[in-house]
């Protein structure tokens, strides 16, 4: 099953729709002996529980942990704006992703494994869509995002759809993790990486920290460095996404955690908007400065599709 199917799966990522057809038995076991937890951006902690609704603010229980690498803005869009934002969104052609998602994608075409990136026909972002970038500027752990990828991804319960644990690639992709929470609260459910020669992690500890543990400015130029080891005493996170709220991860949330999206956090159709920044080296002044060059300069514009 490592063709992609006409669903858009391939290997052993799965939707309903070929899960019925070819038989497939999707496994979402995940382990849970040292405990769960839910986290809170009122607190900045995490606290025991697994559902959301019962770990509110006002009913936490019991000892907290610290996780550090997560910012939640609630309310970031107001309902006219999502519903705006939305419009355009499903007035653009989806195309078929994996594990049961849609997406539509603005940005270059890059070859991980070969580390090679190309323009491809990125030309800029949907005019229409410019509104939440200039939002973004006024996040002050923002201070210096520059947008080179924008991707819609639409989750609908009718396919399954769901996301498998991952951390978004390390050589090309920057430290902060920008996601844009639409239609629907949805939950991001973090497990210990316990893979640290995958998704080109060892490209970090080259990195300066663009943000210290306390989400400030890092002005020390200390680079990151991994914590990635034994991951035996892990708990399992649970992060709350709320309906219309903007979520940043960095740091550890980012490069120590895989992150996922079960299924069953996803009740009715959701949309996110994603977006991504460089790494240090192909912006101004990095050694793949020319690589980068022309993507930056194409990612000051926007259009009318």
């Amino acid at each position: 099953m490592n063709k992609p199917r006409p669903c858009g799966c391939k290997g052993l990522r799965s939707c309903y729709i070929c899960e019925s057809e070819y038989n497939i038995i999707k496994s979402t076991n995940i382990n849970v002996e040292h405990g769960k937890y839910v986290y809170c951006h009122i607190c900045d902690k995490a606290w025991p529980g697994w559902n959301p609704e019962d770990n509110s603010h006002e009913n936490h229980f019991a000892q907290p942990i610290q996780y550090p690498g997560i910012f939640i803005k609630s309310d970031f869009l107001s309902e006219t704006e999502e519903n705006e934002l939305v419009k355009c969104l499903d007035a653009m052609p989806w195309d078929s992703s994996q594990s049961g998602r849609r997406k539509q994608n603005f940005g270059p075409k890059c070859n991980f494994k070969k580390k090679k990136i190309r323009l491809g026909t990125f030309e800029g972002f949907p005019l229409k869509t410019q509104f939440v970038q200039n939002k973004l500027q006024s996040i002050p752990i923002m201070k210096g995002f520059k947008t080179i990828e924008q991707c819609s991804l639409e989750y609908n319960p009718e396919r399954g759809a769901s996301i498998d644990p991952h951390i978004d690639d390390c050589w090309i992709w920057g430290e902060r993790i920008v996601t844009v929470n639409l239609l629907a609260d949805s939950v991001l459910t973090m497990t210990y990486n316990n893979k640290p020669h995958k998704y080109n992690l060892d490209c970090v500890k080259t990195y300066p920290s663009v943000l210290t543990e306390n989400g400030s400015i890092n002005v020390s130029g200390d680079n990151y460095n991994l914590k990635t080891s034994n991951c035996d005493n892990r708990p399992v996170v649970r992060i709350p996404m709320p309906r219309r709220s903007l979520l940043i991860m960095y740091g550890s949330a980012r490069y120590d955690w895989e992150h996922q999206i079960l299924r069953e956090d996803v009740k009715t159709r959701r949309l996110c908007l994603a977006y991504r920044e460089f790494t240090p080296p192909y912006l101004e002044f990095g050694a793949k400065y020319e690589e980068g060059k022309l993507i930056l300069e194409k990612a000051k514009y926007f259009y009318d599709p």
